[in-house]
């Protein structure tokens, strides 16, 4: 009971964050979208952490629900929750259609043929003029998930962080109840040990498959609301910079923490807004910075914390 409360406390406490920073426009800028990168982090997490697979078709995901978003509000009108279940819909055949292809390699093999789908995605949004072609679509209209009775249609950033940060809440408990699910227990089990697993009765294939599938339809409601936020869609979603970005948010603070990605895209939004070195430069050192973590301590900054804490016990006295 307490612990829900504490965790109840730091969700209402994180709401005011933005007033408590100066209120400015850029501080709302920033924080819109780190909770919206974060959204897109989790769903590689999932992967990542509990499954022990580096996806490289995340970007696919947030770009198929920017995409669904874009498309159907456009050139047909569509409401914010239709598109909002659209995107999701879109991630999880995109999902499917990756899964049954790729699910049965591992590790290098597994990233590679992710990476190569990505690529293929990229090439079909950036040609196809069904799709916008390489100048997506432009004029996404402002988000509006008003219902009768109720206005809610935010204009501003600032009118926007409600709704940013009620979707990062809603994919944190989302998170957080997967990891104490059978499936979240499996996908941990075939990841430690997958002779065991079999023993247990599980299927291997099959569990990955669907924390496949749980993980995209994650990454899309990040895409969906990226799409409002900048009102444009386009084949730049599917950047190397954005699927660098999950990575190093969820390597950054530790692996199966559940603020990691989230402090991990905090960090990064930081230095873009607040400390920038210019838009290449900050590409670089986004890179530089996921080299380091993997390179020096691929444990993360939780490793070093209790790295840390190991050398400051005192050591037992041995007597002779």
């Amino acid at each position: 009971m307490i612990r829900l409360l504490l965790w109840l406390a730091l969700a209402v406490a994180g709401y005011f964050v933005p007033a408590a920073l100066g209120g400015t426009t850029l501080v709302y800028n920033t924080l819109v979208v780190t909770a919206i990168f974060a959204v897109m982090a989790y769903g590689q997490d999932i992967v990542l952490s509990d499954l022990g697979e580096v996806s490289l078709a995340h970007t696919a995901f947030f770009a198929a629900g920017a995409y669904a978003a874009g498309i159907l509000a456009v050139d047909h009108g569509w409401n914010a929750w239709a598109t909002l279940l659209a995107a999701g819909g879109a991630a999880l055949v995109l999902a499917v259609v990756l899964g049954l292809i790729t699910l049965r390699t591992r590790e290098f093999a597994f990233s590679l043929v992710t990476y190569a789908a990505n690529v293929v995605c990229f090439t079909i949004c950036y040609n196809w003029t069904a799709l916008g072609g390489s100048d997506g679509f432009v004029g996404v209209p402002p988000l509006d998930l008003s219902l009768p009775g109720l206005t809610l249609a935010p204009m501003t950033n600032k009118d926007l962080w409600p709704y940013a940060y009620g979707l990062l809440l809603l994919a944190l408990y989302f998170v957080a109840r997967f990891r104490r699910s059978k499936l979240g227990h499996a996908a941990l089990m075939v990841h430690m040990n997958a002779p065991l697993a079999i023993m247990s009765g599980l299927d291997p294939l099959r569990v990955r498959l669907m924390v496949f599938l749980v993980s995209a339809p994650l990454t899309a409601a990040g895409g969906w609301l990226y799409a409002y936020q900048r009102a444009y869609v386009g084949p730049d979603l599917f950047e190397t910079y954005f699927l660098v970005l999950m990575l190093t948010a969820v390597v950054l603070v530790g692996r199966r923490v559940l603020l990691g990605p989230l402090i991990g895209v905090a960090v990064l939004m930081a230095q873009k807004s607040f400390f920038s070195f210019g838009a290449y430069a900050d590409k670089i050192v986004l890179g530089a910075l996921l080299v380091i973590v993997l390179c020096g301590f691929p444990g993360g900054i939780v490793s070093l914390v209790d790295a840390g804490r190991a050398r400051a016990r005192p050591r037992p006295v041995v007597r002779s």
